[in-house]
């Protein structure tokens, strides 16, 4: 992939750049900025070359047409603070008033375009309708970077066909964060410990069985334990189960005990009495979970069996959370499993989505990780071993 040095003198140029700016919002207030911050290295470097920067990104899913609730107005304040400088915002994606807001801008000036996602071409299925787009947006720019590593799984016309139509190259982010994820997929140094979780078997089946030809270990934990532990044979409660997700998970363990691949499961399970912050719990054995209680997170004894296969690790992805870490009383497996990526001498990856807000939420430094993703979907599709269209369309 071409780097942003290698585009040449952009003192000028107008720079197409897709970010990702998917924050969580709650109402106009951003409560996670990280995906603002990821975006910075790469603004600031061509800022401070003299380019003309546009922004493209896209926030919720607004349905393709425009919607106060998605606007990206919180999202342009916020990045005029972080770079201290001011931000432009168009009043629309690609119509009179993005073409005049780029008109507008000086050398060392950014703007930002308003959702993407306001106009239905962006995510169709036609590719001559996403084309149509592409083309309006590559009218406002000489040439185009991707840094939106959360979307590059997306044949979008924002992140693909943008790029069939001016001289492109990756960013900063795109480029770590393929470097990265590469180093477990690729050629991971060993042991290869994989750590899974949250809420869905079925949203990791297809990383399941790719972890299964190349990890050393898979330790599972999160909502999607409970359909491991009743493809044993063991009762879960009222736990969160994927009954239709039973028999291929049971083929998994299966499998993995052919390969020697360990597949290591919880021994004892935090239970509520309900789905509460303040709901009554105790800790039991993970084959002995009561009929009408649920599990909400990994208990200490597992914790500390996550934590010494963590350490024995050399490279070490993580994706999902051990339990209800926005619970203060379901979080201690995640911070367990954080805390042991944070002391590890190997390796480790922290996929994006629900894993990073956990670790910001749970007041870790950031430094303290090999790498955190921005990109929980584009991530596990790169742990699945798939190709991403994204990534595919800048390797020229």
């Amino acid at each position: 992939m071409k780097t942003i040095d290698d585009l040449g003198d952009l003192r000028g140029k107008r720079v197409l750049v897709r970010s990702d700016f998917n924050v969580p919002l709650d109402g106009t207030t951003i409560t996670d900025d990280g995906r603002i911050r990821a975006a910075l290295p790469t603004l600031t470097a061509l800022l401070d070359a003299g380019a003309r920067v546009v922004v493209t990104a896209h926030l919720g899913r607004p349905k393709g047409e425009p919607d106060p609730k998605y606007s990206l107005a919180p999202v342009a304040t916020r990045l005029g603070e972080l770079l201290g400088r001011p931000v432009a915002l168009a009043e629309d994606v690609v119509g009179e008033s993005a073409r005049a807001t780029v008109a507008a801008l000086e050398d060392g000036e950014l703007a930002l375009l308003e959702n993407i996602r306001f106009d239905a071409r962006e995510t169709s299925k036609d590719e001559a309708e996403r084309g149509a787009l592409a083309d309006e947006l590559a009218a406002l720019a000489d040439v185009f970077v991707s840094d939106g590593f959360g979307v590059v799984h997306r044949k979008q016309a924002s992140v693909y066909d943008v790029a069939l139509r001016l001289p492109h190259a990756a960013g900063s982010l795109v480029r770590a964060e393929v470097e990265a994820l590469r180093k477990a997929v690729e050629d991971p140094e060993r042991p290869y410990v994989v750590v899974l979780g949250g809420s869905k078997v079925s949203d990791k089946l297809g990383v399941i069985a790719n972890l299964l030809t190349k990890a050393d270990k898979l330790l599972i934990g999160g909502g999607m334990v409970f359909t491991f532990l009743k493809a044993q044979g063991h009762e879960v409660g009222s736990s969160l189960l994927e009954e239709d997700q039973v028999e291929a998970v049971r083929g998994y363990l299966a499998q993995a005990q052919e390969s020697g691949v360990e597949i290591v499961l919880p021994t004892d399970i935090v239970v509520a009495d309900a789905f509460a912050a303040d709901a009554p719990h105790d800790t039991v054995a993970a084959d002995a979970i009561p009929a009408g209680r649920m599990g909400l997170d990994i208990g200490p004894r597992s914790a500390e069996l996550f934590r010494e296969a963590i350490l024995g690790a050399r490279t070490i992805a993580w994706n999902g959370p051990m339990g209800v870490f926005e619970f203060p009383a379901f979080a201690e497996g995640t911070r367990a499993v954080a805390q042991a990526l944070v002391d590890t001498e190997g390796f480790s990856i922290v996929g994006g989505g629900d894993s990073a807000a956990a670790v910001r939420t749970l007041g870790f430094d950031e430094a303290g990780f090999g790498h955190i993703s921005t990109g929980g979907g584009a991530s596990l599709e790169l742990l699945e071993g798939k190709t991403l269209p994204g990534i595919a369309v800048l390797e020229d």
